[in-house]
């Protein structure tokens, strides 16, 4: 496990290095328990919080650390499976430093990055999909990602994928006894419940990917690019939905030579606005490499917003754009240009702001939306998917029993990455069990 071995017990700091009353130090492996009595003399009860004193070495009374509240984890039942302590100390940067000192002196090590994570992974505690809605949780910045976090890591996501395998290892054990025992007069009917239960499958996976990438655009964020001509309002409306002067605004045209990113929160979602350089012909090298960047954001973005002067007609609209109308102040909007429905606005009035910020919302909810189910949330899993619906898919297509029976095996293990539980002893219990092969 490069280094990661339950034989050597890590620490870390689990509360982060920001100046806090209090620091929660962490610790974990088979040699926790001697590692904690050589700092406080002995094990508080476990699962219970105690107010011991830290030495440096508790047997000898040389040097005292802290006063700090000492939890005592005994594994399994712990968060790595292994024997496991915190420390909630004063969280002064020499506490924290002279404890670090004293756990190294005693045998610890710093741990990795996400060592505690694998540990618990290696354990059993958790699997793959659980571990990474660990890291989604730790790292979410709105409600849609720390719900969706929250799920991944309750083994919303874990279940549907281990459904899966489970039915998959049962079909796989029932292709296995049609290959090996074809003189046991097996019924019609097992060849058949076979080949439905796969096409089932299958279907049930490739629904699973058509979710139109809710999961990891609430995961990554939405982007949405506001594009137009020159002097349309573009910098005007992200400052209006930031809430600052993040862009500059100026009457003079071409003000906006680089794509201005700004991370904001709409309906619960994060959304990065991307204001982009006006989109006009110039001569200007400078601005004609911001054109082309803002053409690009553009193409590339979730949802696309199209500024324009009221009294002005757009033009090289890209489809499932929302056409927006500035300066109604001067000018009335057209109800629609091209068949698509304009929004009236006028940012220097404020008039028709409130309207299109509950449009806006209101796409960006549904960008997010979809069947009921838990989403994909990685380009792992969606790969991970693709590849064992595609096996199924082919299993479909063989006549060959063992050329089926390999595309078979071949999705199980799909299967089994994404929750990192690759092995045959399953299968084994399941050919053993269901089919009377000693009689």
């Amino acid at each position: 496990m490069n280094g990661s071995s339950a034989d050597r017990v890590i620490f870390a700091l689990a509360s982060g290095v920001e100046r806090a009353a209090i620091a929660v130090m962490r610790a974990s492996g088979s040699g926790a328990a001697n590692v904690l009595m050589r700092l406080c003399g002995g094990l508080p009860s476990p699962r219970k919080a105690a107010l011991r004193s830290l030495w440096r070495n508790a047997d000898l009374r040389d040097e005292k650390l802290d006063e700090a509240l000492v939890l005592w984890f005994p594994g399994p039942a712990s968060y790595t499976g292994e024997d496991s302590f915190e420390l909630h100390l004063h969280a002064g940067p020499a506490v924290i430093d002279a404890v670090s000192d004293a756990l190294i002196a005693a045998g610890a090590q710093p741990a990795l990055p996400g060592e505690f994570t694998r540990r618990a992974f290696v354990n059993g505690r958790l699997d793959l999909i659980e571990a990474e809605g660990i890291s989604d949780l730790i790292e979410a910045e709105t409600d849609a990602q720390r719900r969706q976090a929250l799920a991944q890591l309750g083994g919303e996501l874990s279940s549907v994928y281990e459904d899966w395998a489970a039915r998959l290892r049962v079909v796989v054990a029932r292709q296995e006894a049609l290959i090996d025992f074809p003189d046991e007069d097996l019924p019609p009917e097992v060849e058949a419940a076979i080949l439905d239960e796969i096409a089932s499958l299958r279907d049930e996976m490739m629904a699973h990917l058509e979710d139109g990438n809710r999961g990891e655009r609430i995961r990554r964020g939405l982007t949405v690019a506001i594009s137009g001509p020159p002097n349309a309002g573009k910098s005007s409306l992200l400052n209006f939905f930031s809430g600052r002067d993040a862009a500059i605004v100026s009457p003079m045209a071409g003000t906006t030579r680089d794509a201005i990113e700004v991370p904001v929160v709409i309906a619960g979602v994060k959304v990065t606005l991307i204001d982009t350089a006006g989109l006009r012909e110039t001569a200007d090298p400078i601005e004609a490499e911001g054109v082309k960047r803002a053409l690009f954001h553009v193409k590339q973005a979730d949802m696309r917003i199209s500024m324009f002067e009221a009294g002005t007609v757009p033009d090289g609209m890209l489809p499932d754009t929302l056409l927006v109308c500035n300066k109604t102040d001067l000018h009335p909007a057209p109800g629609y240009v091209e068949g698509k429905p304009v929004v009236g606005i006028s940012l220097a009035t404020g008039d028709g702001l409130q309207k299109l910020r509950s449009l806006i919302e209101a796409k960006v909810t549904a960008l997010i939306s979809g069947r009921g189910g838990a989403p994909l949330t990685r380009a792992r899993h969606r790969s991970a998917v693709t590849d064992a619906s595609a096996c199924l898919d082919r299993a479909l297509r063989q006549d060959w029993p063992e050329m089926r029976g390999e595309e078979l095996r071949v999705g199980l293990r799909a299967l089994g990455r994404l929750t990192g539980a690759v092995g045959v002893e399953d299968l084994l219990d399941i050919v053993f069990g269901q089919f009377c092969i000693g009689k």
